[in-house]
């Protein structure tokens, strides 16, 4: 049985050294890292048992990266590291899944002690099941959501995922707006075609550096460059007869474009410093939210790339276009979240719902995910309430209790927004009996704000 794999991520290059050193001393292996995109490379090469990391880092939030990791990769333990003054920090990620913090300057024997009572919490039944699910890096291959525009998506993805059996499928583009899932939905085409069982290689090409992007896609020779110690497969190989994830493609510098054409086209690549060249047997599916074809205007995507990867394009809808569909996807993060935790499950109020539909969602389903997570952990209990998700009062001055109301909210004909408005505010503190504190909660408002409104339209605030 291979020793347990740790992660380390830590930008201080002393005590990192340090750390590495006694972790391997305790028969550990050990991938060291200094920022966030390279720590997200070093797990997708490699699924760690365990991470230790610290929350400041040059290129991000160290909680930024738990959260991805254990959505993406799998649901592993995590050490966290805390300098003074970061207390507030350290319950956040206790609430996100990790199983212990260490504070600065740090014990390494207590190091010792936590790493290895966090990695014998695993059980071989346990790890069997990360592992497995970090091979498709979702939990199921299902869509949730039942909307016209789902429904379209669904059939199309089944299409394409069946065509995915020949040498050399044809490409795949993803496109849609920020945070509406398209590395989701390339990993559901992954796992629904006749390559499930082969690798799933997702490159972020906006995350990559850039002094480091062509070797760690096209991969490198030992010598080939400054620090390049030993030989290294790209992983566009690595994929092997799997699935090469190109994400937000629209970000790959044009000086790559050329060679991705090229490996794309001919189905092989040559790494830097080689004579030789390597054949790719992956599937290739890439994802943007940026309009391409403006970017071809500009110069700055190439035309041949383009129309190369855009064989077969698969678009996804926002949020705010696929109605009760956000009822569904909250329920289901609700329920992720608290098994997560081992939490009961709560439900969501009927304000909360109300809520949930009227917001537009501009971060699409990433925002929804978001809030659904911080409600659960921080504020509720047995029920999530339309205050638990902090959601600002919707656009155009129409408060969530006027959706929470039903069909009573109706404007009257000819009325104005001051006459709706005012006459919401003397509803809601019928409602609550005067009571300002709750009427202000119910409306969205702060106490000063809505005391504001009371004096504006001559109202008695009890």
């Amino acid at each position: 049985m291979s020793a347990p794999h740790i992660l380390l991520l830590e930008d201080e290059g002393a005590l990192a050294r340090a750390l590495d050193r006694r972790l391997r001393r305790d028969g550990y292996t050990v991938a060291v890292c200094e920022t966030l995109a390279n720590a997200k490379l070093a797990a997708r090469r490699r699924r760690p048992d365990l991470a230790v990391l610290d929350l400041r880092l040059p290129d991000g939030y160290g909680l930024d990266f738990l959260e991805w990791l254990r959505a993406d990769i799998a649901d592993i333990p995590a050490i966290v590291m805390t300098a003074f003054g970061e207390l507030d920090d350290a319950i956040a990620a206790m609430r996100l899944g990790a199983v212990d913090f260490l504070k600065k300057p740090l014990d390494l024997d207590a190091l010792h002690r936590i790493a290895a009572d966090a990695l014998a919490r695993e059980t071989p039944a346990t790890r069997a099941a990360d592992t497995s699910r970090a091979a498709t890096g979702t939990e199921d291959n299902a869509l949730i959501g039942d909307s016209p525009a789902m429904r379209a998506v669904a059939a199309q993805l089944e299409r394409i995922a069946a065509l995915a059996t020949s040498d050399a499928p044809p490409n795949v583009l993803i496109t849609g707006e920020t945070g509406t899932g398209k590395d989701r939905i390339a990993r559901v085409l992954h796992g629904r075609s006749a390559r499930a069982e082969a690798e799933f290689v997702q490159v972020d090409c906006a995350a990559l550096p850039r002094d480091l992007i062509e070797a760690e896609l096209f991969g490198h020779e030992k010598g080939a460059f400054t620090n390049a110690h030993r030989a290294r497969r790209g992983l566009l190989a690595a994929a092997g007869r799997g699935t090469a994830f190109l994400n937000e493609i629209g970000e790959l510098p044009m000086g790559l474009q050329a060679k991705l054409l090229t490996a794309l086209e001919s189905r092989t690549v040559r790494e830097i410093g080689s004579d030789t060249e390597r054949d790719i047997a992956a599937w290739f599916v890439a994802a943007t939210n940026r309009d391409l074809a403006t970017l071809m205007q500009t110069g700055e995507f190439r035309q041949d790339l383009y129309y190369r990867l855009n064989v077969l394009t698969l678009h996804l809808p926002p949020l705010r276009e696929r109605g009760e569909d956000v009822i569904a996807l909250a329920e289901h993060f609700v329920t992720r979240t608290a098994a997560r935790h081992g939490r009961a499950a709560p439900e969501l109020a009927a304000d909360a719902r109300a809520a949930l539909r009227v917001h537009d969602w501009p971060g699409n389903v990433r925002e929804l995910r978001h809030v659904i997570e911080r409600a659960v952990l921080v504020h509720a209990d047995d029920v999530v309430e339309a205050a638990h998700l902090q959601l600002p009062p919707p656009r155009g001055g129409v408060s969530r209790a006027a959706i929470a109301s039903g069909p009573t909210a109706a404007a009257a004909p000819g009325a104005t927004l001051a006459d709706n408005e005012r006459e919401l505010i003397e509803r809601t503190l019928a409602e609550t009996r005067q009571n300002i504190s709750e009427a202000a909660r119910r409306l969205g408002l702060s106490r000063g704000a809505l005391r504001y409104r009371l004096e504006k339209y001559g109202l008695d605030g009890g």
